[in-house]
């Protein structure tokens, strides 16, 4: 299978390759390039003279790891004509982004993601996202890079807990960008024991869900918003479990509060076809990682509160999340820092950790 697309961007227009065996020719020497990646490929590219390791994490994915990173890149003599070959999943791809967004004021780029979840949603939208101290994404710029090379047979090298977060987030994309294309993922039937090329066209499709996205609203300003379902409440999950629950995994569990609150609040009266639809089969992805309801019952839901409420979307006098409508529509909520929303709030958090998110 080989497939390949264009990403219109006001910074540089950039192209998504997906074909299988493309990890192997990526890992070629040029002179000119160094290779940023995932510790666990260092080995792949032992034959390249430039490479730099670093471990694929939360930690990593900070900006006090950064002068580290940026000091290796210069002592490797990598000059502003050089390019920066990054090599991993979405952590390393933020690193990545960053570092080669300001290195020199900016260096060229390419971008082989290694995870499910950044084949399906990370890869393309040149966005970096980096924690600081415990603020998880606090920081970041955008910075796309020349060219998204995507092997799926990667896939195969993954647990099914990794290929659950892809499958979360793409499912997420696709009921984002609509009903349509939210019934052509659900006719996929996409399952974790699925083989190569119907990853491929997992992934050509949650690609094509989100390039509508970044390409009528580059910057996040609305449209693009929409892809934060799941998010806020995800990430506040991620740290108040110390990151025990993956990102792809926490955002599964956000699509289910984000639902529950708009249930509880009153917005939602009853859950449309499709939103049920969305509901029972990420219960159903969540269902096969054995370890996550022990992990969520450990959770103190004051604790993942206090996680949302340190989230950079919302503004002095609002939460703002993603919801689902009456009619299944993603929609972005206001909600005024009232005592009874916060009681709401607390409630749709609070039913998916004590009900072990069914």
């Amino acid at each position: 299978m080989s497939v390949s697309f264009d990403i219109q961007s006001s910074i540089a227009n950039y192209r998504v390759v997906i074909k299988n065996g493309a990890f192997a020719e990526a890992q070629r020497q040029d002179e000119n390039r160094a290779v940023l990646c995932d510790n666990f490929f260092e080995e792949a590219f032992s034959g390249n003279a430039r490479v730099i390791a670093i471990p694929a994490n939360e930690e990593t994915k900070s900006l006090k790891s950064v002068p580290d990173i940026i000091i290796k890149m210069r002592d490797l003599a990598l000059t502003r004509q050089a390019k920066l070959i990054a090599v991993g999943g979405g952590s390393l791809q933020d690193v990545a982004t960053f570092c080669a967004s300001i290195y020199m004021r900016g260096i060229k780029w390419d971008y082989i993601p290694t995870t499910l979840l950044g084949m399906v949603d990370s890869c393309i939208g040149g966005k970096s996202s980096i924690n600081v101290g415990r603020y998880k994404n606090l920081v970041g710029n955008f910075h796309p890079p020349e060219t998204v090379i995507i092997d799926p047979s990667l896939v195969l090298s993954l647990n099914a807990e990794q290929k659950i977060a892809g499958l979360c987030e793409a499912v997420k994309i696709c009921y984002a960008r609509g009903s349509l294309s939210f019934s052509e993922y659900m006719q996929l039937n996409p399952q974790v024991d699925m083989d190569v090329e119907r990853y491929a066209d997992i992934i050509e499709l949650s690609l094509k869900a989100k390039k509508w996205f970044i390409e009528v609203d580059e910057f996040d300003k609305a449209e693009r918003l929409l892809l934060n379902y799941g998010h806020t409440f995800g990430h506040a999950l991620e740290g108040a479990s110390n990151f025990e629950i993956s990102h792809g995994i926490a955002v599964g569990l956000g699509m289910l509060i984000a639902i529950n609150y708009a249930q509880v609040s009153g917005g939602l009266k009853k859950a449309p076809v499709d939103t049920q639809q969305l509901k029972d089969y990420v219960v159903g992805l969540l269902d096969q990682i054995p370890t996550l309801k022990e992990i969520i019952q450990r959770i103190d839901v004051e604790k993942v509160f206090e996680c949302f409420i340190s989230d950079k979307k919302h503004s002095a006098s609002h939460f703002i999340i993603i919801s689902v409508n009456n009619s299944g529509a993603l929609e972005r909520l206001f909600i005024e820092k009232t005592e009874i929303n916060i009681v709401n709030l607390k409630s749709a958090i609070s039913s998916v950790i004590s009900q072990s998110y069914k």
